[in-house]
């Protein structure tokens, strides 16, 4: 017998099989994880396929199978190619996209299994207690021995040493029991009353198709509840269900309330568990021991059998789009397993994606919605404040109006929520004196100052520099920082109202385990006043004592040059302002702008979704954009700029020649982020309806590049930024 085996290097020009034999003594499967030589080195490998005999000669044999009791199944084995076709990655890139890091096709030493010992009796009931009649004077033992009689096991450290004699007498043994890092107990299972509307949207799902439906709710008009209902009727049909989330900060309260609902029966996975967690949570949902998965992006890969349903709240977050290879998107796959598992798709959203809502239109997903607040609660009331003027009054980041609204919620003893989506302490780092400005030498950007540190960074490579006030150029301390992010937020907030307790929810306060969860936690529990956060704060959390939000610069993702930015703006401000007045309380939202004419601002306002809708669609149209085209793109990336620049015409000539005349070309030109860690970049951009000619041409232009050392693609079907 022998095994096609796919290796674990990602390299194209080794994208494909090679044949070992299968030793005699050895059992195997398609989908296991094997051991090889290759190359003089002993590497992994994926077991694709088995066959009987072979036309080689000298084949090797394959060494080990590793984790033997876990493999790749048939639906995530074809799911792989898939992948790989979508994304023009390398089909062993798609299978390590798809398991977590203790299970990945490399050389990994690490064991993350975990076991507990227990003690329990070897001889009968009446050899046991023959035992302890003519021992009397052991006690020890004796409690021992009782205590097995009356509880079966015990977990060897509740216990003394002399466990050990009874051990060498025979009376007891050890046994193991595997462990999980993450365990949750069946407590009293808490019960929703659907509303009308709720149980409407419910009955308007049929739970045996592959459609995909659309969930349109306001937000605070209770989506989380029809999911759990959806999912209960789902495991009554003894099928399992996956619903994913934007961000780790969302999972906190979506997992406390999934446990409420099913207990144990619930397996988390995100990037924020250890390595040993992803293990155990992957491990329950192989071997079926829960029902329920729930997580971020990656999660969509989840080996669940018997897939009865697929949720996907927030479903307009950019997070659900992977923006390094493979660069798939995670609606995408969820459609795969949609129609492979039979079964339905819920996307939901206060804000959907135009694409999702234009499809929605059209029939191709199913609209569902709910209009209302849970218990008829009134959505917040939002003003917005033109900062131009707040400037002449000298109010450089709190208006008036805020900083009054604050004192007032204060007062209230409710809380309030700011949002700024730019962390740091400033922004630029410039010279008053000759105008340096201190840049990323490796990507050409302005480093953000990190006051708590005292360091500039570069938050697209990593860079660090201590922060110094001496201009490098002139030498004269006149370095000024200028510019506002989270940090410099919390310090003022801080400085304006000394005795409220104040929270920094960015990604430099949540890098350690736990924190999130630790932070919502404290939030529920009414140990914060002031939440000052990024994006991370602003959808799908539920703080029922929020009854003010402030948006400190409205304008930081409209002055993004993409064709997305009104749209996103438009989400950003619509799913913050849904965080207040989520429990009837009566609420306020204060946005703060320099552009306060843009039409943006009204429609947030009024809460108008269906006006961004049709104004966009306008535009979109007009201008050949999604949903009217796809987009595919394709960056030129080299160390050498020259080499970059002639090779991104070459590409635009190829592709000029050989794809369909409908197609639009745009560039080359030189992309957003021009220069990122030493790489420069180009990029063209295709706009497209039907080619025919366009996937063979990417793949060729592909395949071509493979071989180049000095150059490399990437090439994004539909990228969520231009």
């Amino acid at each position: 017998m022998y095994a096609e085996i796919l290796i674990q290097y990602g390299v194209k020009v080794l994208d494909k099989t090679f044949t070992y034999k299968i030793p005699n003594n050895m059992n195997i499967s398609i989908g296991n994880k094997v051991k090889v030589l290759f190359a003089n080195k002993i590497i992994n490998g994926i077991v694709l396929n088995i066959k009987d005999n072979t036309e080689l000669e000298n084949v090797l044999e394959i060494l080990e199978v590793v984790n033997p009791d876990i493999k790749l199944n048939k639906e995530l084995l074809e799911l792989g190619n898939y992948l790989s076709n979508i994304t023009y990655t390398t089909l062993i890139k798609s299978y390590q996209t798809m398991l977590p890091t203790s299970l990945k096709v490399k050389n990994i030493t690490s064991n993350y299994e975990k076991y507990d010992e227990y003690l329990v009796l070897n001889k009968s009931k009446d050899e046991i207690l023959k035992y302890i009649e003519n021992n009397k004077r052991a006690i020890a033992q004796i409690k021992i021995l009782n205590d097995l009689l009356d509880n079966k096991k015990i977990n060897k450290k509740e216990v003394s040493n002399s466990y050990k004699i009874l051990i060498e007498k025979d009376l007891i043994k050890i046994i193991k029991e595997r462990k999980y890092r993450l365990n949750k107990t069946d407590n009293e299972k808490k019960e929703y009353t659907l509303t009308k509307e709720q149980e409407n949207v419910v009955n308007n799902v049929f739970l045996n198709s592959k459609d995909i439906y659309l969930l349109y709710g306001v937000t605070g008009s209770g989506k989380t509840i029809v999911y759990i209902d959806l999912i209960k009727k789902t495991i009554k049909n003894n099928k399992t269900a996956l619903m994913l989330v934007p961000e780790i900060s969302l999972t906190t309260q979506m997992v406390n309330r999934l446990y409420d609902s099913f207990g144990s029966d619930v397996a988390i996975l995100h990037s924020g568990l250890s390595d040993g967690e992803k293990f155990d949570e992957y491990t329950k949902i192989y071997k079926n021991e829960v029902s329920v998965v729930v997580g971020t992006r990656s999660a969509i890969f989840a080996p669940l059998n018997n897939l009865g349903l697929i949720i996907i709240d927030e479903e307009h977050s950019t997070t659900y789009k992977q923006e390094s290879s493979p660069r798939y998107n995670t609606i995408d796959i969820a459609t795969w397993r949609g129609n492979y598992n039979n079964c339905p798709i819920i996307l939901g959203s206060a804000t959907p994606s135009l694409e999702s809502f234009a499809r929605a239109k059209k029939g191709v997903y199913k609209l569902l919605t709910l209009t209302n607040r849970v218990g008829n609660f009134r959505l917040p009331l939002v003003n917005i404040v033109d900062m131009s003027q707040e400037m002449k009054k000298r109010n450089m980041i709190f208006s008036n109006e805020l900083k009054e609204k604050i004192k007032d919620t204060l007062e209230r003893h409710e809380q309030v929520m700011l949002l700024l989506n730019r962390r740091g302490f400033s922004t630029i780092a410039s010279c008053q004196n000759c105008g340096y400005t201190y840049k990323c030498p490796h990507c050409e950007i302005s480093l953000i100052y990190h006051k708590s540190s005292n360091h500039l960074r570069c938050h697209y490579c990593g860079y660090t520099k201590l922060y110094n006030e001496i201009c490098p150029e002139c030498k004269e301390g006149a370095i000024r920082n200028f510019g506002t992010g989270t940090e410099k937020v919390s310090e003022e907030i801080k400085k304006l109202f000394p005795t409220a307790r104040v929270l920094r929810m960015d990604a430099d306060t949540t890098t350690k385990k736990g924190s999130h969860e630790k932070y919502i936690n404290m939030i529920s529990n009414g140990l914060v006043d002031i939440i000052i956060g990024t994006q991370m704060i602003s959808k799908g959390l539920d703080f029922p004592n929020i009854s003010l939000v402030g948006v400190i610069n409205a304008d930081e993702s409209l002055n993004i040059p993409d064709f997305r930015s009104q749209e996103k703006t438009f989400s950003l401000l619509n799913q913050v302002s849904g965080r207040a007045g989520r429990s009837g309380i009566k609420s306020n939202v204060i946005i703060q702008t320099f552009n306060p004419d843009n039409k943006i601002f009204e429609l947030v306002k009024n809460n108008d979704y269906i006006g961004l809708f049709n104004s966009e669609m306008i535009i979109r149209k007009k201008l050949n954009y999604p949903p009217y085209y796809y987009i595919l793109g394709i960056k030129i990336c080299s160390k050498d700029y020259e080499l970059a620049s002639k090779h991104a015409t070459k590409i635009y000539n190829y592709l000029e020649k050989n794809i369909d005349d409908t197609s639009i070309i745009l560039g080359p030109s030189t992309a957003s982020m021009f220069k990122l860690n030493n790489i420069y970049r180009f990029q063209i951009i295709i706009k497209y309806k039907f080619d025919n000619k366009l996937e063979n041409s990417i793949k060729f232009i592909d395949q071509l590049y493979s071989k180049e050392k000095d150059i490399y693609l990437e090439i994004d079907n539909n990228p969520i930024s231009l």
